[in-house]
């Protein structure tokens, strides 16, 4: 009778084990992070989530580390949601299945786009970003004449934690700029020239075929002293004055700002954007053309209408002007009916 007992007794706490192990638990309510350090013990481990109520009890841990002796646990941050069981959260951390955001930076982005999205999801200040990115010296053997990070924080998908750091994030970023120059041959063309040479094309250019005709014009003008007069150098020069209104007016184009290339010749002090790798090509080597000129056609492709000089230019004008009214007007009749 006592040994049935017993083995009664055995079968209950197998039963209650079973259940506690396969059971999800939650003692929380939204959302939880975790953040298990290097070389945290798996008795520190199982404190660790059991204390903020993501696991019942740390025994449950221990159990399944006793079937698992060889597994690595991962450190990092981990975010819990939603109730799971403990074999759950110890496959998690098997995995290192730890939490990072997704920051995602396009070509053309600049260093203000950039801090935009990092406020926008909640990753980090973006001031504190513009501040870090403000200290070109992460650059400065590459190019000494760059005065900030600018053309330099390589476009590219990132992932980073709660914990990151604005300069862990320009330095993560520079790093891979590295590595796109170096697919590129490690060209020995002036570094800092080519990359505010490509961010001025990575902005005009909206066809991919066209960057080398455009980088040809920037080229072409600069040979023979001519203004670039590259809109988005203003817009530029308007953000850094912090006076941008979303598009460019007249006192935009009159300011004597240094990246404005309206008002001064030559290349602006430094990159206006980051540029990716078909537009650093296209300044390492752009068309063999003639052409001085191009405006953007009306027809909404992006594609534009190149001209080697200012009367053909004109025309082209002309012809997007006339292009844009045809445009309204078909869309007012679309819109009455």
């Amino acid at each position: 009778m006592l040994r049935r007992g017993v083995l009664l007794l055995i079968l209950a706490a197998a039963g209650l084990f079973v259940y506690m192990e396969f059971t999800p638990y939650a003692a929380f309510a939204g959302e939880v992070y975790v953040d298990i350090p290097k070389g945290a013990s798996a008795r520190q481990i199982a404190a660790m989530l059991a204390s903020e109520g993501v696991i019942r009890h740390p025994a449950q841990f221990l159990a399944i580390r006793a079937f698992r002796p060889r597994v690595t646990l991962k450190a990092g941050e981990y975010l819990f949601l939603k109730p799971a069981n403990a074999w759950d959260v110890f496959g998690r951390l098997a995995r290192g299945d730890i939490f990072y955001y997704t920051l995602v930076v396009p070509e053309g982005y600049n260093t203000y786009d950039i801090a935009a999205s990092l406020d926008r999801q909640g990753i980090m200040p973006g001031a504190a970003f513009l501040k870090a990115a403000h200290d070109p010296s992460l650059v400065r053997d590459l190019a000494s004449a760059a005065p900030t990070l600018e053309g330099y924080l390589f476009p590219n998908t990132y992932h980073v934690t709660r914990h990151t750091a604005p300069e862990q994030l320009c330095r993560m970023m520079t790093e891979r700029f590295r590595k796109a120059w170096d697919a590129l041959g490690k060209p020995a063309a002036n570094v800092h020239e080519t990359v505010t040479l490509a961010s001025l094309v990575e902005k005009e250019a909206k066809v991919a075929a066209e960057r080398p005709l455009i980088a040809s014009v920037f080229r072409n003008r600069l040979r023979i002293g001519m203004p670039l007069q590259c809109d988005p150098t203003t817009i530029y020069a308007a953000l850094i004055e912090g006076r941008y209104r979303g598009a460019i007016h007249r006192s935009d184009l009159n300011s004597t700002q240094l990246y404005n290339t309206y008002q001064h010749p030559g290349l602006p002090p430094g990159p206006i954007a980051n540029p990716g790798l078909d537009s650093l090509r296209a300044a390492l080597a752009p068309a063999a053309s003639d052409y001085l000129y191009f405006v953007a056609r009306a027809d909404g492709s992006g594609a534009h209408r190149f001209s080697k000089d200012v009367d053909q230019h004109a025309k082209a004008v002309q012809r997007y002007r006339r292009g844009l009214r045809e445009a309204e007007q078909t869309d007012g009749v679309a819109r009455v009916r």
